[in-house]
């Protein structure tokens, strides 16, 4: 079996091109290089690089996509622009990558060059849902809508239930939740997402898009301020920089480990009954705070910086995330083996490593206040 890889030389990809090739996949990578995710240049790791098949070039290259997929018996598509924020003033660079370039590929497949691929899996993303699912004591599960910059300036930073305007309390999102992303970044995935899914009926390849939550671990950039706030949070704590937490610092996510996440990414190129097209949740089922997340961090490095919690705020942002992994477990055989308290020292004392920068952090903040993205900094 040959497994082509779009964005193949990311953090993710990079990962799931050695875990393909273990279980004996020829494996080939399309990748871009963007200086902004590798700023060292074209390579990848040394370990798998003499035996991975590598094409350097654009996802909006119609010759070079049609000619990578020539051999794939799978398609795994990770070639995207990643990060909430910047895709609210990138938007035309979002738009180009992740719909355009997902729109060739089917392009390609709809005019007969579908040459050998019998399954496709997509990179999606959990922003896609939003807020994602709630409980009202009155109305039960709900879905709130984004919250508004009115009540997140006055403090309020939960959502509400929008049905009856009272208090509701975060729990896990399942795949049947409505899809309503609060960031453009969200609105492409969701897009690429039910493109890979409608296509995958109609041209009758079987399809899956992963809805990853927040994948952390060894090898993810230190230098990309726009994604990840592990590592955004680790370059300032070994620097004795402040740590200024968003909101209240209560926020929180589902922090799932790389090879969790990579699991469960090459058990969805082996689904041996799967015909139609799905979505499943990847995550780790672990809520875990952002003001959490610094502390710890600022412990690991010997508690060199402040932590404050400032209730600045970005648009796009959400509050909470946990996903339901019931449809993972029963499809994947899914089950998260990284702890987050684990996979964050094994993150950590990686990262202690490099050496850390923050001139790119303080840049893109820079970025946002100037477009009227970022509230409330001080």
């Amino acid at each position: 079996m040959h497994v082509l890889i779009t964005g193949g030389a990311g953090f993710i990809g990079s990962r799931l091109s050695r875990y393909m090739l273990n279980l004996g996949y020829e494996v080939s990578v399309l990748d871009s290089f963007s200086t902004q995710i590798h700023p060292s240049g074209y390579a990848l790791p040394p370990d798998i690089a003499p035996y991975v098949r590598l094409i350097i070039g654009d996802i909006c290259d119609r010759d070079l996509v049609q000619t990578s997929m020539k051999n794939a018996d799978c398609l795994v598509h990770f070639a995207a622009e990643t990060g909430t924020g910047q895709s609210m003033y990138e938007v035309s660079r979002y738009e180009r990558t992740n719909i355009s370039g997902t729109a060739l590929i089917y392009d390609i497949l709809a005019k007969g060059g579908r040459q050998k691929i019998e399954r496709i899996v997509v990179a999606s993303s959990r922003s896609i849902y939003g807020e994602g699912a709630y409980e009202c004591n009155r109305d039960g599960l709900v879905y709130p809508q984004t919250r508004s910059v009115v009540d997140k300036k006055s403090g309020r930073f939960d959502p509400v239930c929008p049905v009856c305007g009272g208090e509701c309390v975060s729990v896990e999102t399942p795949e049947l939740a409505p899809l309503q992303p609060s960031s453009f970044y969200g609105l492409t995935k969701q897009v690429q997402e039910q493109m890979v899914l409608m296509f995958g009926e109609v041209l009758k390849i079987p399809s899956t898009a992963l809805r990853y939550q927040n994948v952390y671990g060894p090898g993810q950039s230190l230098q990309n301020p726009y994604t990840g706030i592990l590592a955004i949070f680790s370059n300032l704590a070994r620097v004795g920089r402040p740590i200024q937490v968003f909101e209240d610092g209560l926020e929180s996510r589902d922090f799932v480990y790389i090879d969790d996440v990579v699991e469960a990414t090459a058990a969805a190129c082996q689904i041996a009954d799967s015909s139609g097209s799905e979505a499943i949740n990847v995550g780790a089922g672990e809520r875990i705070t952002v003001k959490q997340v610094a502390d710890r961090i600022n412990s690991f490095y010997g508690e060199k910086s402040i932590v404050t919690t400032t209730g600045a705020f970005r648009e796009g942002d959400i509050r909470h995330g946990l996903a339901d992994l019931t449809k993972a477990r029963a499809r994947l055989n899914y089950e998260p083996k990284v702890r987050f308290a684990d996979g964050l020292k094994l993150f950590l004392e990686w990262a202690g490593e490099s050496a850390p920068s923050v001139q790119g952090y303080e840049r893109s903040l820079l970025e946002m206040e100037e477009k009227g993205l970022l509230h409330g900094r001080v």
